[in-house]
C-alpha cells in the first residue's frame, strides 16, 4: 500500500538560508509519527510545506500516492484531506464549542451556502458525537473563552476532525498543558489514528515515547534518522546533537 504522505528531496531556501536540505519522509496509514529535533531543525517548516503555507524550492510532496501537494494552494490541500493545527489555539472565543464546530463543518461549503445553510439532525448528531470524543460535551454551550488551555487545544483539534481529514498535522499539541491534559491528549491522538494518520512536531520526550508509532529526528534541515523511540535513544549521533543537550 502507498504511504499516505511521501516527501522526496524537499528543499526550502529562504534567500540563502536553507531551512530544509533534501528531506525524505514517509507517513503510513494510521501511523502516529513524531518529528523531533533541536530548534531550527526544520520541523515546523516541513509542516508548512505539507499544508501549502510555504512553497518548497525543490522536491515533491505526494499525498495518497496520487496528489502532488507542492503544486496546490492551501485551500485545495485541505480539500484533499490534509488538516493542520498550529501551536497556538485559533478558535472563536465568543462562540461556544458547538458553534465553533458548526462553523468548521461549514467551511467546506461556499460563502453563500455557509451563510444560509441550516443544520440538519445528522450534522447536529455528528457535532455532539465529536464533542463527546474530545471531552467537551458538558461545556458545549458555554463560551469558549471559559475553557482551560487544554480544552481550547482539544476544541481546535475537533475543528480539524469535523472536516474528516486523512492526515492531521499537529504542532506541539501539549504545550502548556497539565499532566492530566497531556495524557488525555495522547489518548485522543491514539483514537484519531484509527481513522487518519497523524504527524506531530513535539519536544516532550516522555509524550513521544508513550504515544508514537515512529519517530523521525531532524537536524539542520535534514532527516538524521528514524525508528522507534528506543532505537532513537540508542543512536549515538542523535544523542550528540539533540537528546544529550536535554540531559
Amino acid at each position: 500500500m502507498q504511504p499516505i504522505l511521501s516527501c522526496r528531496d524537499v528543499m526550502v531556501d529562504f534567500s540563502g538560508f536553507k531551512a530544509l536540505q533534501g528531506v525524505n519522509l514517509e507517513v503510513d496509514h494510521h501511523e502516529i509519527l513524531f518529528l523531533i529535533g533541536p530548534n531550527g531543525a526544520g520541523k515546523t517548516t516541513l509542516l508548512d510545506v505539507i499544508c501549502g503555507k510555504t512553497k518548497s524550492t525543490n522536491g515533491e510532496v505526494r499525498f495518497a500516492g496520487e496528489v502532488t501537494l507542492t503544486k496546490l494552494s492551501e485551500q485545495k490541500i485541505v480539500h484533499h484531506g490534509v488538516a493542520r493545527k498550529f501551536q497556538a489555539p485559533s478558535i472563536f472565543l465568543q462562540l461556544t464549542p458547538f458553534e465553533n464546530l458548526e462553523i468548521a463543518m461549514k467551511q467546506k461549503k461556499g460563502f453563500l451556502s455557509m451563510l444560509f445553510a441550516k443544520m440538519t439532525q445528522t450534522q447536529e448528531e455528528k457535532i455532539e458525537q465529536l464533542l463527546e470524543r474530545i471531552g467537551l460535551y458538558d461545556v458545549r454551550h458555554q463560551p469558549s473563552s471559559s475553557l482551560s488551555h487544554g480544552q481550547k487545544q482539544w476544541l481546535e483539534i475537533g475543528m480539524q476532525l469535523i472536516q474528516e481529514p486523512r492526515l492531521l498535522l499537529l504542532d506541539e499539541p501539549i504545550a502548556g498543558m497539565s499532566g492530566e491534559e497531556r495524557t488525555k491528549t495522547g489518548q485522543l491522538i491514539e483514537e484519531i489514528a484509527k481513522e487518519c494518520s497523524v504527524l506531530i512536531v513535539e519536544h516532550d520526550m516522555d509524550f513521544v515515547r508513550n504515544f508514537s508509532t515512529k519517530v523521525v529526528v531532524m537536524h539542520e534541515g535534514k532527516v538524521l534518522c528514524e525508528g522507534s523511540m528506543d532505537e532513537i535513544q540508542e543512536n549515538e549521533e542523535v544523542r550528540n546533537v539533540y537528546l544529550g543537550r536535554k540531559g
